[in-house]
């Protein structure tokens, strides 16, 4: 299984799961249920509570979502991190790369600020289309 790793506010991550999952591959990308706000909806309610980022982090709230989150990068295979994402995004790809999972990165073309370290990644893509065969070429039968 592969686990899709993105931005809550990026959809592409949800139209590649798409085709994936067309192509026969098994997907998890369901975090992306809980919508474009979420985060912020959290926030805010933390801090409706009196709570800072520290203690909110601390909270039964995100203690849930971080277990369910851990619980299926735990189960997958590899990732593949769908850019533009923040800092969530690239420590779950880090801690995959970490555990001696494949993890792949796709962007959207050339990226404006190049970064030496997206070298720890499996594969850098920069179309869909270059990712499927980083896949195949994994050994993933598409």
């Amino acid at each position: 299984m592969i686990y899709l790793i993105g931005s809550l506010r990026n959809t592409r991550a949800v139209l590649l799961g798409n085709r994936l999952r067309g192509a026969g591959v098994e997907v998890f990308d369901d975090w992306h249920a809980a919508g474009p706000e979420a985060d912020d909806k959290w926030r805010e309610y933390e801090q409706r509570r009196g709570r800072t980022y520290k203690e909110a982090l601390r909270g039964e709230a995100a203690q849930h979502v971080y277990e369910f989150d851990l619980r299926h990068l735990q189960q997958c295979d590899g990732a593949i991190l769908v850019l533009p994402c923040g800092k969530s995004g690239h420590l779950e790809l880090g801690w995959m790369l970490g555990k001696g999972k494949p993890g792949f990165i796709l962007m959207e073309g050339e990226p404006e600020r190049w970064d030496v370290m997206y070298l720890f990644a499996t594969e850098v893509c920069s179309t869909e289309d270059e990712l499927m065969t980083a896949l195949k070429d994994w050994g993933l039968k598409l």
